[in-house]
């Protein structure tokens, strides 16, 4: 900094104009205030030292900046280029207004270009990531030539913002597709929560010849492994992650303690967790403690919590969840209301549905319902049917008709295609030997033709995933595990038989 002090005042000395140089190097430093004000007492600044601040106002997330030197460059007579609004379409992104995004593409086409691969491309991608796939689309269609990020960009587009069947269609007419197309589409049905798919897709991935899957992809199917339990898989992507130096990246190394911590393999996530040393972040110990909470090692979890404010990382709302279903797990009713209340106190977190719904599972489980329900009806938001559901479920344990008719009411008009709901609320009332609620919910049920869903299980063998549904006989194995099952249903009776005969020579002894 320094030497670009005495550039500036040497050039300033001797009439001299360095601004094209002094330029590029504050945005090296960056100083980008200096840059601006550089630019600004430039007697004649050229659209290229306007685009490299843009372009770099658009890097260093100040997109309002970008727009203001936009307006600037126009208002003193210098007509933006290409390269300008390239620049003002990734920044458009960032600032979510579709308004603002048409205004560009106006102020483009009158600047009379005709958009080229690379303009399109970035303009497509523009309205695609704003949310406004119309748009997209109607780029998309009147491209010329279109390269493999053009058809990446409308395919992520799509996925993005829930549409898979069009991500999907796009996918499989691509004429050709690169490691970007394939881990696109695996986003899309893990951010759609389509967990299986991801997994068949990336699986289907592997077996192709010139794709090999990089740190976004490994970044992106690992939460799939989790959420399904799909260990094995989870374990021979880690594999593949060290062996191709993909594990230094903290993304990868998130995903995997995430991998084991959400499949039960606490001891290993710990691993992994120690392993991370310097590239630990917040995600790092909020996956932790959420991990440790889950499986029950509620007092490991409030350990690390700790552990984690004294090596200077401030928590965030994820890592209160954590915490609450920790006090939740090990029925830590006063530490859970301390903790509620930090929050806000300590922290100016302000308590999100999900930390309002552990407070309700965590005195429902302790049989506080009353407390419970008086959250509910504080809550600064609306309940939604998890809330409900939650208190639904305390009530189940606990035996209380009144609360459960009442929460029963509301996920009735929530959710009134759930039929789990009606059938918790029928044991309640069994429970209780009311039998005539028993009946009028058995009546409503077949009246509104509310079915109860068959349930279904992920089994994990020889690097596959495969889903049985109760007494499903469409696997092409069926047969064999139908009878295999059998074996064992008539061993376990023949044991059963020897151990009632060995017991009854006991007695009579």
């Amino acid at each position: 900094m320094n030497q670009v002090k005495q550039i500036h005042a040497y050039s300033l000395r001797n009439g001299i104009d360095q601004t094209k140089i002094l330029i590029e190097k504050l945005l090296q430093i960056p100083n980008l205030q200096y840059a601006h004000l550089l630019l600004h007492h430039c007697p004649y600044p050229t659209v290229f030292l306007y685009n490299k601040i843009i372009q770099a106002y658009t890097f260093s997330q100040s997109q309002h900046q970008s727009f203001y030197l936009y307006s600037h460059m126009r208002l003193h007579g210098y007509p933006p280029n290409q390269h300008t609004f390239n620049f003002l379409f990734s920044a458009c992104t960032s600032l979510c207004s579709i308004p603002l995004a048409q205004f560009l593409h106006t102020h483009f086409i009158k600047s009379g270009f005709e958009p080229d691969i690379f303009a399109a491309t970035a303009l497509l991608n523009m309205y695609a990531k704003l949310g406004g796939l119309g748009f997209a689309r109607k780029v998309f269609d009147e491209m010329g030539v279109r390269e493999v990020p053009s058809w990446n960009a409308m395919m992520a587009g799509y996925a993005r913002f829930g549409d898979m069947e069009g991500a999907v269609e796009l996918f499989k007419s691509m004429p050709r597709r690169n490691v970007v197309s394939w881990t696109a589409l695996i986003s899309g049905y893990l951010h759609n929560k389509q967990y299986e798919k991801a997994l068949g897709l990336f699986l289907k991935m592997e077996r192709e010849k010139d794709i090999r899957p990089n740190e976004v992809t490994l970044a992106s199917i690992l939460p799939a492994c989790a959420n399904l339990g799909a260990l094995e898989i989870g374990q021979r992507i880690e594999e593949y992650a060290r062996r191709n130096g993909l594990f230094k990246n903290v993304y990868v190394f998130n995903a995997v303690l995430e991998m084991y911590a959400k499949c039960g393999k606490i001891d290993v996530a710990w691993r992994v967790f120690d392993e991370m040393g310097r590239l630990r972040n917040l995600c790092s110990w909020n996956s932790m403690i959420m991990g440790l909470a889950v499986h029950g090692q509620c007092g490991k979890a409030l350990e690390l919590y700790d552990q984690m404010l004294r090596e200077g990382t401030s928590p965030d709302d994820v890592t209160f969840v954590g915490l609450l279903l920790a006090c939740t797990h090990g029925g830590m009713v006063v530490k859970g209301r301390h903790i509620f209340k930090s929050m806000t106190i300590d922290f100016h977190i302000i308590p999100k549905l999900e930390h309002y719904g552990c407070m309700v599972d965590l005195l429902g489980r302790a049989g506080q319902l009353r407390e419970a329900y008086e959250i509910i009806q504080n809550m600064p938001m609306k309940p939604d049917s998890v809330i409900w559901g939650t208190l639904l479920g305390a009530c189940s344990f606990h035996g209380n008709v009144e609360l459960a008719e009442i929460a029963a009411g509301s996920l009735f008009v929530l959710e009134p295609w759930n039929p789990g709901n009606y059938v918790i609320l029928s044991n309640i009332y069994a429970s209780a030997n009311q039998w005539d609620g028993v009946a009028k919910l058995r009546k409503v049920m077949k009246g509104s033709q509310i079915t109860k869903a068959a349930g279904h299980s992920f089994i994990e063998e020889g690097g596959q995933l495969h889903k049985f549904i109760v007494d499903d006989r469409s696997h092409p194995e069926s047969n064999k595990i139908f009878a295999l099952l059998d074996g064992i249903y008539e061993m376990i009776k023949l044991n059963r038989s020897s151990f009632e005969y060995h017991l009854d020579l006991d007695l009579s002894h």
